[in-house]
């Protein structure tokens, strides 16, 4: 719990109020009941207006329907908000409205990462079809807002600020909207490929000097994949390259045979399932691999981890369970545009 909070009860005063919102350095009081649940909120904006007014009122000047969020929410959802209601602080309760904490934009800028984070955005898209015909696909819309910005967004939650956007196709739409970042909070670099260089190929034109672990994700994925959770198991098991793998099913659609060598059956599986790991074209890798990568030639990231195996480097993979999603066809495209309860 905060350090200043105001309890409702006989006797208060404005006085005091103001001294614990002073206190506090962040221009916001939460005010609860004696049962710890949220009453409301009195702010710096609040008490301006009070005195201008001549409203000295403490029982008037508190708002006692503030903006808040449970704490069940993730990062990604309080930034958003936040953004929505042009806001910097927010409480956090839980589900009986018990006040718990205060989210604040200041302490998430406080604890930014020095890692950079590589998106891929030079692909064609002509799975789309006419969807892409004038739009690169990393810049499609969801729920208003382009494919990389969403990516942006989810990894600003985490305190991550720094990119590099490697773009080819229609990379003048990509570099107009998003210019240098500053609009966006973060710092935006441009990795210009001149032909089509693959999800890794791309790497090898990077001239910035990496000296922390960096992350390559592909431009047409939606995730609510925790990317600090993702970094500490890359750093704690001293990976050199870490792949994000998802379980995917697969059922054959036929009656599965199994006989001996006189053709004898053993068994007959009736359309089973098979469930594999697949790439889910998230990376964490560290600056010695781009050593690896032919110089301004096409290369992809699996020809990549299939080197740095040969040359027993240790390469792991991070399974996932959070929402994702690759944006590669259509139907595709439709069902991220209806999910519900996505968190991004």
């Amino acid at each position: 719990m905060d350090k200043f909070v105001f309890t409702i009860e006989e006797g208060m005063s404005l006085e005091k109020a103001i001294e614990f919102l002073d206190k506090n350095h962040n221009g916001m009081l939460p005010v609860i009941q004696k049962d710890g649940t949220l009453y409301g909120l009195i702010t710096d904006g609040d008490i301006r207006k009070a005195i201008i007014n001549n409203e000295l009122s403490l029982e008037k000047i508190i708002n006692k329907n503030p903006y808040k969020l449970n704490i069940s929410s993730t990062n990604a959802q309080r930034i958003q908000f936040l953004r929505q209601i042009k806001r910097r602080h927010l409480p956090l309760v839980d589900d009986n409205n018990v006040f718990i904490s205060v989210f604040t934009l200041d302490e998430l800028y406080f604890n930014l990462k020095p890692n950079w984070v590589v998106i891929m955005a030079g692909g064609l898209g002509t799975r789309l079809g006419e969807l892409t015909k004038e739009t690169p696909k990393p810049m499609l819309k969801i729920r208003n807002k382009p494919i990389i910005e969403h990516i942006i967004d989810m990894f600003v939650s985490y305190g991550f600020t720094k990119f590099m956007l490697s773009v080819n196709y229609k990379a003048d739409v990509i570099k107009n909207y998003f210019k240098d970042g500053r609009d966006f909070g973060v710092e935006i670099q441009y990795i210009e490929e001149n032909k089509r260089l693959g999800t890794a190929g791309a790497l090898s034109l990077i001239e910035n000097k990496m000296e922390e672990p960096f992350f390559v994700i592909n431009g047409d994925i939606m995730t609510s994949l925790n990317f600090e959770q993702l970094l500490e198991f890359h750093n704690s098991i001293k990976s050199d390259a870490t792949m994000c793998v998802r379980s995917y099913d697969y059922q054959i659609p036929y009656g599965v045979i199994t006989t001996d060598s006189k053709k004898n059956i053993l068994a007959i599986n009736e359309k089973p399932i098979y469930e594999f790991l697949v790439n889910a074209g998230v990376y964490v890798v560290n600056p010695i691999i781009l050593d690896y990568i032919p110089k301004d030639d096409y290369f992809d990231m699996p020809s990549l981890f299939d080197i740095l195996k040969k040359d027993q480097k240790n390469i792991k993979a991070y399974e996932i369970n959070d929402y994702w999603i690759d944006i590669g066809h259509p139907e595709d495209f439709e069902k991220v545009q209806k999910d519900s309860n996505v968190r991004y």
